[in-house]
């Protein structure tokens, strides 16, 4: 458990309660993770905007934002965030066998999402540092070069979830529970 407060609709400061409540109307709960963030209205604000922007303005499909989002997860060994976007994967129509090589550090076996996967955990092994190769892995599958600065966008929000998540520890919510993932040594 965490020793962060888990802020609810009517604990949380008033300037973290409206990205709060869309939350909890989307997810029918509030997430973990929002709920630690919301101790700093200015991360879960920047983090709702940037996130609404990801998903309403981007061009990834679901299912390519959730890979995005899972291999994130995974390369930041945030086990509440692993186990949440489980979850969203498998809603958004990833594939289990997918959605498992990447919970296992693998590539997906489909080559678009296995480009997506390895260009995610190149920029935050690489901290940004792409070589013409990873470029060249991920625009062969398919994608534009201006995604790129896309899948920036989804290392950053993941940043704000997963370092959040593995500073204040958020226990799982009941949806979230079969998902659970513990980060290998």
């Amino acid at each position: 458990m965490t020793s962060y407060p888990m802020h609810t609709l009517d604990t949380a400061p008033a300037e973290a309660q409206a990205p709060l409540t869309v939350l909890r109307e989307t997810f029918g709960f509030v997430p973990g993770a929002a709920a630690v963030m919301a101790n700093s209205p200015a991360l879960l604000n920047s983090f709702f905007s940037a996130f609404g922007h990801f998903r309403g303005g981007g061009t990834f499909t679901p299912a390519e934002r959730q890979v995005l989002l899972l291999s994130n997860a995974v390369a930041n060994t945030s086990e509440w965030a692993v186990a949440f976007h489980t979850l969203e994967a498998l809603a958004d129509g990833v594939p289990p066998e997918a959605v498992e090589a990447v919970r296992r550090g693998e590539l997906p076996g489909d080559p678009r999402l296995a480009a997506l996967s390895a260009l995610t955990v190149a920029f935050i092994e690489k901290r940004g540092h792409l070589d013409e190769k990873d470029v060249h892995a991920f625009t062969s599958a398919g994608f534009g070069e201006e995604q790129l600065f896309e899948v920036i966008t989804g290392v950053a929000i993941s940043a704000m979830t997963n370092y959040s998540a593995n500073v204040a520890r958020p226990p799982l919510e009941p949806a979230v529970e079969p998902h659970a993932w513990t980060a290998s040594a």
